[in-house]
């Protein structure tokens, strides 16, 4: 292979079938375009996939978070314990909410928030925790277990971000539902998508009544003209819904394949000293991003662009580093290690045969 025979794999491709396009037309042609019924008929479809009893659909993921918290009355004065490393809208979400993000370091191996480092950290806070937020990030499912055991030791709610794990599961059960409460994202990038979206998901249903109060100026869930909170409108259209049942229908194929694609890009890396991502016993990795360690990331992500083999680099500057967050002190070494190191690479289920071994082939040339 050389950069003559250069070929151009992108690192996501969202795609929309046909049957999504239809239903689409169908609710352009009802006119009823804003959150109803084809709203209601997604949240059902989507609490039954995951195995919850409700689920309220947001316009975005970070809103979902927001609505999350909401609904499990964690605000102002409170305290959430969450990941250093993930996208910024994890801990932006909690101080929109009002309450105050602290951060324990992650597992170099998952990238997953660590059990022990969340028990530290709560020691550091004289156990006075309200909240702990992880993160299953790129698909891979944090350690519930522990985590479930630490938010019941010091009272405080358990709320997972699964805005990169559609369709992973921990012990059998799907992310989401292992908390008290769930967050899902269906951003174009994701393993499903509604174009923007959100949900949060429960089997509580006063959360669920709360969130659902929430995100639609504070009203009533059964009573339109009473405003019971405030609120915002943080409510998905029917439009994106339509996309999103679809999408939902599809969507263990979309893991399934994602699966295929990540095993056979381990294979290629068996040789090399770049590290491959794990599954950790009792998982279901559904592989939003595959996303490896390197220290000569930049050489590598050089040389697989010469190729026209799509990387990229989530997240590069852990969220304690970021300007917005620079008034902690925070120890998070293996935070700080993943953002020097990580590299993603393409996982999606729409990639061709050719495309994958171009990809597999890059890697062999580039690291042989």
């Amino acid at each position: 292979m050389s950069k003559q025979t250069a070929v151009d794999v992108p690192l996501v491709a969202p795609s929309l079938s046909e049957t999504a396009k239809q239903r689409v037309r169908a609710v352009l042609d009802s006119g009823d375009l804003a959150a109803g019924e084809v709203v209601r008929q997604f949240e059902r479809e989507f609490a039954d996939f995951v195995g919850t009893d409700h689920a309220v659909a947001t316009n975005n993921g970070t809103t979902a978070l927001h609505a999350a918290l909401a609904g499990l009355e964690i605000g102002a004065g409170d305290t959430v314990v969450t990941t250093p490393f993930s996208f910024i809208a994890t801990a932006n979400a909690i101080r929109l909410a009002g309450a105050d993000p602290v951060f324990a370091d992650v597992d170099l191996q998952t990238a997953n928030i660590h059990p022990d480092a969340v028990e530290r950290t709560i020691a550091a806070h004289d156990g006075d925790i309200d909240a702990i937020m992880p993160v299953h990030l790129y698909g891979c499912p944090a350690e519930m277990d522990r985590l479930r055991e630490l938010a019941a030791d010091h009272d405080a709610v358990l709320i997972e971000d699964a805005a990169q794990a559609h369709g992973a599961r921990y012990g059998g059960d799907h992310v989401g539902a292992i908390g008290d409460a769930g967050c899902f994202s269906f951003y174009p990038t994701k393993n499903m998508t509604t174009g923007e979206g959100g949900m949060v998901v429960t089997d509580d249903a006063e959360v669920a009544r709360r969130a659902r109060s929430f995100i639609n100026h504070g009203r009533a869930p059964d009573d339109g003209a009473t405003h019971e909170r405030v609120g915002h409108n943080f409510r998905l259209p029917n439009i994106a819904a339509a996309i999103g049942r679809v999408q939902l229908q599809r969507l263990p194929d979309f893991v399934a394949a994602r699966r295929d694609n990540a095993a056979a890009l381990t294979d290629a890396l068996a040789a090399t000293d770049i590290a491959a991502p794990v599954e950790p016993d009792d998982s279901y990795h559904s592989y939003h991003q595959y996303t490896v360690r390197t220290d000569d990331r930049d050489a590598l992500q050089a040389s697989l662009d010469d190729f026209g083999i799509g990387t990229g680099v989530y997240y590069p500057t852990p969220i304690h580093r970021q300007p917005a967050y620079d008034d902690q002190t925070v120890d998070a070494p293996a935070a700080e290690r993943l953002a020097d190191t990580v590299l993603s690479l393409p996982v999606h289920p729409h990639l061709s045969d050719s495309e994958l071994s171009a990809v597999t082939t890059g890697i062999d040339y580039v690291t042989g």
